[in-house]
Order: C-alpha cells, then sequence, then structure tokens
C-alpha cells in the first residue's frame, strides 16, 4: 500500500551506463500516488542523457533531470504523480560520462494507495449509462449502488425500481391490494406480500371481483410471461395468475402464504385486491379400527389434538407387520394425523406345551388364537392323568393358557402297572415245563442279555428293569452297562432280538450280595437304567411294585414267567419262547423243611428276605427248588 523508491548506490552518486526499472502495484481499485523527495540527475535537453521517466502502462506520466535549481533540466516539482490505475513503471537511466559524477547521487520518491473515487468518474462513452441509476457510494477500493426510498436494487446491482413489498402479514385477517389498484399498475415493479400466521392456522385468499393482470392467449391456453401474480405456498407448485377473470376463493390449507406480484417495462395491468382469513386447522375424523377403538371420539380434531388406539381384549396392536405396545397420533399443522391407524390383531398363545405319553384335542378356535380351548389327555390305557380327569386350558388374553383362569402346569401322564390288554386265567395245575405265554399277557418281562447269557427281568418304570443280581455279575464283578442288552415287547426271543436292543447307563447291585458260592441268594436283587425312557403300549408295561409294608398270605397265586430252561421229556433245553406258570406261596417252614429234606445235596440258604412260592410236587421247571426272589407277581393284587 504505500513504499519508497531511489535510484542505485543513494545518497552517494550513482554510477554510468545504468539502466534500472521498478514496477509499482498496489490493489484493484485504487491508484498510486508518487512523490520526488529529492531529485539530483545530470541535467540535458529533454533530459536526454541521464533521466527517471514514468510510465502507465506505455503511457508516458513524466520524463525528469536535474535539479531543483537547473535551468536546463525537467524537475516534478514537490506535486504527486496520480497514476490513472493501480499500476506505475519507473526507469532510471544514465550514460558513461558524467563531468559531475562525484556531485549527482540520483533520486528518492515516496509512493502510496490512493483510493480511486468510482462515483466521480464520467459515464462510459459505450452509452451503458451510469455505473449507479440513482445513488453511488464510494467505498475503499470500490463502490456500492443504492436506491432513494420506495425503490430497491434490481438484480444487476446497479438499476433501481418501484418496491411495494408490504413486509410480512402476520395478523389472522388483513386486506391486500396491488399498488395503484384500481388504476393501472407502475411499470418495473416487482412486489411481495408473506402472510404468515402461527401454526394450527390455515389462510384463505378471496379475491374481489376486480382482476386484470395482462397475459397472452395461445393455443396451449392463457399465458403470463410479462405480468403475473404467483401464489407461493410451501411444498406445493407455485401457482401463476394472470387475466381477467378473478381466481375466487383460495384455501391454502398453509399458515405461509407468499404473494409476487411482476410488471415489466410495458403493457398495462390494473391489479388486484383480495381479503384474507383464517381457521384453525382441522384433520379428518379417524377410520374405525376393526376389534379396536379410538379415543377420545370427537367430532371435529383440531391441530395438536392427540388420538390413542386401544384393542379390544384379546387383540394386539400391529404396525408394519410389527407388533406395538402403543399407538397415539397428533393432528398436524398440514391438517393430516402423523402417523396412519394401525390394526387390531387377535392375540395367540403360541403352541401349546406338548405332553409325555399323551396328547391334546383342539376343542375349539384355532392357531391356538384367544380363547381357543384345548384339552389334554393320556395315551390310554397305557397311562393316566394324575389327579385324575383330563384337563382344558383356554388361551386368555395375557397369552398364557390357562384352566379356570389360573396358570397350572400341564397334567403329567403316569405309567399305568399291571394291567395288560390280555389275560391269563389263574387255572393252577400240574403243567410240565411251563405254559407259552400268549403276546401282551406279560408285557412287564424282559430279557437280558449279559455276553451272550440270558438273564429274566421286568419293567418298573419308563428308565428302569428290576432283576436278579446273578443276572449282571459273573465272577464277583457287576457288569459294566456297555455288556448288557435288554429286549422288550415279545414273546418270541427271534422277535424281540429283531425289534433291537435298548442301551443300559448304569446297573446296581444291592450292597449285600455276595454269591460267591452259588447258594446264597440273600440280596439277589439289581436294577438297570436305561438310555432312553420306554414308550408303553401294549406289549411293554411296567410291573406294580407292592406298597411298603405289604404282606403275601399262604396260598396267594403268583405268576413265574421266563425265557428259562425248560424240559422236554429227559432232555433240558433253553426255550426260545415266553413261558409262564402259576404257583402258590407257602409257609417258610414248610419250604425250610422241604430244603433240609435234600440230604446230601447242597440248598440254597433260606433268609427273611425271601419267600417261598412252588407245589408239593415240585416237578414244575419254573418251580422245582420251591424258592424264588421277590420278583414273583400275585395274580390277584394289582
Amino acid at each position: 500500500m504505500y513504499g519508497e523508491v531511489h535510484s542505485p548506490q543513494y545518497p552517494q552518486p550513482y554510477p554510468p551506463n545504468l539502466q534500472k526499472q521498478w514496477d509499482l502495484s498496489v490493489p484493484e481499485g485504487f491508484q498510486i500516488s508518487l512523490t520526488f523527495t529529492h531529485l539530483d540527475i545530470e541535467a540535458s535537453a529533454d533530459c536526454y542523457y541521464d533521466s527517471i521517466t514514468v510510465l502507465y502502462d506505455e503511457k508516458l506520466l513524466g520524463k525528469f533531470c536535474g535539479n531543483e535549481n537547473s535551468a536546463d533540466g525537467r524537475h516534478p516539482g514537490y506535486q504527486p504523480i496520480l497514476s490513472p490505475g493501480s499500476r506505475l513503471t519507473l526507469l532510471f537511466q544514465s550514460d558513461d560520462y558524467n563531468p559531475d559524477r562525484h556531485q549527482n547521487v540520483g533520486f528518492s520518491a515516496q509512493y502510496q494507495a490512493i483510493d480511486i473515487d468510482e462515483c466521480s468518474a464520467p459515464e462510459p462513452e459505450d452509452g451503458s449509462g451510469p455505473l449507479c441509476s440513482q445513488i453511488c457510494l464510494n467505498t475503499l477500493g470500490s463502490y456500492l449502488c443504492t436506491c432513494h426510498h420506495g425503490y430497491e436494487l434490481r438484480s444487476d446491482q446497479r438499476s433501481c425500481m418501484l418496491s411495494c413489498g408490504g413486509g410480512v402479514f402476520d395478523e389472522l385477517e388483513g386486506h391486500l391490494l396491488s399498488p395503484g389498484y384500481p388504476n393501472p399498475s407502475p411499470h418495473a415493479l416487482s412486489c411481495q406480500y408473506i402472510i404468515s400466521v402461527e401454526s394450527g392456522f390455515s389462510v384463505s385468499l378471496n379475491f374481489s371481483d376486480k382482476f386484470h393482470i395482462e397475459s397472452v392467449d395461445t393455443e396451449e391456453g392463457l399465458q403470463c410471461p410479462y405480468h403475473w401474480l404467483e401464489v407461493n405456498i410451501p411444498d406445493r407448485n407455485p401457482m401463476r395468475l394472470c387475466g381477467g377473470t378473478s381466481p375466487g376463493l383460495i384455501n391454502t390449507n398453509s399458515n405461509t402464504v407468499r404473494l409476487d406480484y411482476r410488471i415489466d417495462d410495458q403493457g398495462q395491468s390494473h391489479g388486484w385486491s383480495l381479503d384474507y382469513s383464517t381457521h384453525r386447522v382441522k384433520c379428518p375424523v379417524p377410520d374405525k379400527v376393526v376389534n379396536g377403538r379410538v379415543t377420545p371420539s370427537l367430532t371435529e380434531y383440531f391441530y395438536r389434538d392427540h388420538i390413542y388406539v386401544r384393542c379390544d381384549e384379546g387383540y394386539k396392536l400391529m404396525k408394519d407387520g410389527q407388533e406395538i405396545k402403543g399407538f397415539s397420533a397428533m393432528c398436524q399443522s398440514n391438517g393430516q394425523w402423523h402417523l396412519p391407524l394401525p390394526e387390531c390383531h387377535i392375540i395367540d398363545c403360541g403352541e401349546p406345551e406338548s405332553l409325555l405319553n399323551g396328547g391334546l384335542t383342539f376343542l375349539s378356535g384355532v392357531q391356538n388364537q384367544y380363547l381357543s380351548v384345548v384339552q389334554y389327555h393320556c395315551n390310554e390305557p397305557f397311562y393316566s392323568s394324575y389327579g385324575g380327569n383330563n384337563v382344558t386350558f383356554t388361551c386368555e388374553a395375557d397369552r398364557q393358557w390357562r384352566a379356570n383362569h389360573q396358570v397350572i402346569l400341564r397334567p403329567v401322564c403316569l405309567p399305568v402297572c399291571g394291567r395288560p390288554t390280555k389275560q391269563i386265567e389263574n387255572n393252577f395245575k400240574r403243567i410240565v415245563g411251563g405254559n407259552d405265554a400268549p403276546q401282551d399277557t406279560i408285557p412287564w418281562q424282559a430279557l437280558i442279555s449279559v455276553h451272550s447269557n440270558r438273564g429274566g427281568g421286568m419293567i418298573i418304570a419308563d428308565h428302569w428293569i428290576l432283576t436278579a443280581a446273578h443276572v449282571v455279575v459273573a465272577n464277583g464283578q457287576v457288569q459294566p452297562p456297555e455288556a448288557i442288552r435288554i429286549y422288550l415287547g415279545h414273546t418270541d426271543v427271534h422277535q424281540i432280538i429283531e425289534t433291537g436292543a435298548l442301551t443300559a447307563i448304569a446297573v446296581h447291585v444291592h450292597h449285600g450280595y455276595n454269591n460267591s458260592d452259588t447258594f446264597n441268594y440273600d440280596n439277589d436283587i439289581a436294577l438297570i437304567k436305561l438310555q432312553d425312557p420306554v414308550t408303553f403300549n401294549a406289549s411293554i408295561m411296567p410291573l406294580c411294585l407292592p406298597a411298603e409294608g405289604d404282606t403275601y398270605e399262604t396260598g396267594m397265586m403268583g405268576l413265574v414267567s421266563g425265557f428259562g430252561i425248560t424240559d422236554k421229556g429227559k432232555k433240558r433245553f433253553l426255550t426260545n419262547k415266553l413261558k409262564y406258570v402259576h404257583v402258590p406261596l407257602v409257609l417258610q417252614e414248610r419250604c425250610s423243611s422241604s430244603l433240609k429234606a435234600r440230604p446230601g445235596t447242597r440248598t440254597p440258604i433260606l433268609t427273611d428276605n425271601m419267600f417261598c412260592a412252588g407245589t408239593p410236587e415240585g416237578v414244575n421247571d419254573n418251580a422245582k427248588s420251591a424258592v424264588f426272589p421277590v420278583i414273583v407277581w400275585p395274580t390277584d393284587t394289582e
């Protein structure tokens, strides 16, 4: 913005044969003021030899030499030299001869940027007119155009036009009209009127009958190319009006409206007038919700009113395929509810829990929906419900299956024991080798295979087989579960094996069992636990265990069964058919006497853990010893 320029070696004399140039510049909108504070250059006619030249581009502003006292030199004086623009060039030259070399010291000059007053400049010669049509304001480095009161600056930032905007109208009602109405509107007119009232109100425009804005008739209809009134409503396309017919009443459904009135430099329009009014925004009365209700129930709903939807008992709120916990909607300023209504769908309780060894029946309803009723039942006659009667459950509004409005556990199906679907007649008579058992008459019978050796057992629960300890003990060792195979469901060995073996996972032998000499059958009892539960049917059913404290009377008939050894004539062989025989209970004393009546032979030890059954003849294969473990089933009890 300012600086100093001086000749080489100043204030010492300048050297000969010198050419030196300085290019000075300041920001646009400024000019350069150059003042020589000292000038002492060899004088000559027209400064021919030594000189300092001042140029603006290629225009010569001055060429100087000598000093203020020389007669043949040119001294610039102390008045500043002004550049026409923001640039200036200085050229200094000296020749090779200077008799006063030791005396001429050259020059020193100061320069600074001076603001250009564009507003004082004459009008351009191209006929474009003044910089500003009304008022020009000079600014530092530039200028601004502005307009007199009642006018506004056009987009070219130079010319002015009549301003007729009325500002913002925020009253709930009012009256507007074009400038000069009903007389013709001035030319070059640009008017803007904004009506903006509080949210929740809607503006209506009611134009008077006298309406005239210049228009052009075309094949496409009435056009408004030069004069128009444009109605701008948020979120809607502008509505451009012209012609000689009043638009009448326009309901904007908005609380804000902008009116733009434009007239060019030609033509004639008489303009328009209108009254505007407002009313509270209403939202439509919501539709009915099937199986639900909308609250509050009103005849009209206004801006910021809320509605709520609740479903009837047993139904749930659904929106966009998703269940929602609650729903409310608000009336917006645009007259629409901010959310669409949801639907009410019937609730469902989900699939009822399955019942092991039982099932359920739908008594009413579908798809586990509200008020559906199901009834559990056990797979009779092999299972019975704990507590007796079949239980019904209803799907209730809280999505729980309930019995009599109380959440209870689903029933339990307990196995029915000791009730085969087919009976064996209790017809005691002497039977050599026993009798073949008909299918499904002794459904608790188990065939046990331990290292290919056969044994018998009885089903007592869905995971448990009761057997004799000597069946699962060999050489004093309890056999591992993987060595044991259990077969159920048939009276024929070949068929029962074809059905496949059940897997044992544990073997429990009575801790008091010790039969190292094969004659001590005290505590000869064991339990085998199955890996998977057994499902009971006509061919597989548990045996009833006696209640604690039960006693058996002498003479009570029992049933002995098994796949054991039988006699045929003088031969003994392993039977492939399930055999059975009925035998009566006998007194312990008689049993003991029978065992002692065998001199010269070793007999089993009889203890209080045993009871005896058999016949005096003792010829039945399954009753020869007349001593049996406790797995004897009395036929006249359950």
